[in-house]
């Protein structure tokens, strides 16, 4: 029966140490650059109707991916484009999504 107490003193004491220990904290820094090779030229604008939606970053499989301008059809007559942002928050840099305002 020592041998028990024993046994169960040191399964608690190592489960106590790893449960203190697993707090670790992951943190990913990437240094996202717009890709050298993109000349933006931006094509004849389709009708009056159109917005051009300038490039931004776009999430994608846990990471962000350049995506390249376009012309887009306003949702609303008086509807205007907000472009994307990074925003600095104490976790690091966040993007902020481009959106129809």
């Amino acid at each position: 029966m020592k041998n028990y107490g024993k046994i169960l003193m040191l399964a608690s004491g190592i489960s106590l140490f790893a449960v203190a220990s697993s707090n670790a904290q992951i943190v990913v820094r990437a240094r996202l650059e717009r890709p050298r090779t993109v000349v933006v030229v931006r094509p004849l604008r389709p009708s009056p109707r159109h917005v051009w939606v300038a490039e931004e970053w776009t999430p994608s499989g846990g990471t962000y991916v350049y995506k390249a301008g376009y012309w887009a059809e306003r949702p609303h007559p008086r509807a205007y484009w907000v472009a994307g942002r990074w925003h600095h928050s104490h976790r690091g840099y966040i993007w902020i999504s481009g959106h129809w305002s």
